[in-house]
């Protein structure tokens, strides 16, 4: 029987629980990892089944795009309750399509497994999103989403060289762990169901009056704009990391020995960031740790373009890696407590694919044709056009989650989100 059985019948957000947390949280980090693991993925490509490096970053752009279509596609079916077929269909998907890549010495089905391994992908991330709306504590549960993701693509970057960089460590331990997550599909939260009318008349707020009328047309309105500033975020984000290691050695003559160490405490400060908002949760806020966050990550951008010396260049890389993982924990769950089913925190990832997959171009082309240090300027000036959105929206949560939180028997916490 499903953990959801034993749920009230006046439903609403649920707690996080060590089953939930396994399920959303597992699904949420096989679903994106694809992502997290394109460089060892393009070697892997180069290796056995001999792609060019050019024909492999096509492979892998086409897969990550075809992973942001089908979560864009299922995001509306997975906040209307269809988040458990759309989990196991996907996680299946993956596993077939990636153990097909890992396994098969056919180019052709190499090709077919890596496309169809981000279609099914796609799938995941779009169920996990959706769960993610169903908890409590949208900071504190955004915030230990991003600290298991960057703690097990880490654990699984450090794998794969031991295992042999090739399709069937990178490919295949990425097959498995879609199987391992499809066993967890069960344990995700429901679909926050609506609360029911006092039995003896009084008025009272119900969740589903929360989104009728004038405040479901500004929770719209702020769930769109949060999409359409995610993309352009993620682009101006993504841009900067496409360039960091050129950039590094031409500007600052950091060396591959520099920028590897850059990778490994970039990953540890996204870790200590991701840590932090997991464990204070709403006691820090949430609108205006995002200004903070996003305002230092401008800064940082627009210095990486004019530091020259590599000590210093390592240390802006680095400070600019540790606040984007805030700033993107902080986003998701603007996302997630919108809408308690899912509904932006579904196509929320998506949606930076669909962003990070145009970065690579845009970086390459502003740095080559007006220099790294306009490449700064275009990016910082691109976070901070996207703040009084971000804040905006921010806000809009914040009004949306209090008023849900006054409704009894809807699961929220008492304490006041700031």
């Amino acid at each position: 029987m499903s953990e959801n059985s034993t749920e009230s019948p006046v439903s609403g957000r649920v707690p996080l629980t060590a089953t939930r947390a396994v399920s959303v949280f597992g699904i949420s980090v096989v679903g994106f990892m694809t992502a997290n693991l394109v460089p060892v993925m393009i070697v892997a490509l180069t290796g056995g089944p001999g792609l060019s490096v050019t024909a492999a970053g096509t492979l892998m752009t086409a897969s990550l795009l075809a992973c942001a279509a089908s979560c864009l596609a299922t995001s509306r079916w997975t906040a209307r309750g269809g988040r458990y077929v759309v989990a196991r269909a996907g996680l299946l998907l993956t596993a077939l399509g990636f153990g097909a890549a890992a396994l098969a010495p056919s180019v052709p089905v190499v090709v077919a497994g890596v496309v169809l391994g981000g279609l099914g992908a796609g799938g995941a991330v779009s169920a996990g999103g959706a769960a993610l709306g169903a908890l409590r504590d949208p900071d504190r549960a955004s915030g230990i989403n991003g600290f298991v993701n960057r703690g097990v693509v880490s654990v699984v970057l450090l794998a794969i060289p031991l295992l042999g960089a090739g399709t069937g460590s990178a490919f295949g331990l990425l097959a498995g762990l879609a199987l391992a997550a499809l066993l967890t599909t069960g344990w995700l939260p429901e679909r926050p169901a609506p609360v029911a009318p006092p039995a003896d008349g009084s008025s009272s707020t119900s969740f589903s009056s929360v989104r009728t009328g004038g405040p479901a047309r500004t929770t719209t309105s702020a769930g769109l704009g949060l999409l359409l500033c995610f993309a352009l975020w993620a682009l101006s984000e993504d841009s900067l990391w496409a360039v960091a290691a050129t950039m590094g050695a031409e500007q600052a003559r950091l060396d591959e020995t520099g920028m590897g160490l850059v990778l490994s405490l970039s990953t540890l400060g996204g870790l200590l960031a991701t840590a932090a908002v997991g464990l204070l949760g709403p006691r820090l806020g949430r609108t205006v740790p995002l200004a903070v966050v996003l305002v230092a990550g401008g800064a940082l951008k627009l210095l990486a373009g004019t530091v020259t010396d590599p000590g210093w260049y390592m240390v802006v890389v680095i400070a600019w890696n540790t606040l984007y993982a805030a700033a993107f924990v902080y986003v998701v769950a603007v996302a997630a407590a919108l809408d308690a089913s899912g509904r932006w925190s579904a196509p929320l990832l998506g949606i930076y694919l669909v962003g990070s997959a145009f970065a690579p171009v845009f970086g390459t082309a502003v740095s080559a044709a007006a220099g790294y240090t306009a490449l700064g300027v275009v990016l910082a000036g691109m976070t901070f056009a996207l703040l009084i959105p971000f804040l905006a929206v921010s806000r809009v949560s914040v009004r949306t989650e209090a008023a849900a939180r006054q409704v009894p028997g809807t699961g929220f916490p008492q304490a006041a989100i700031v």
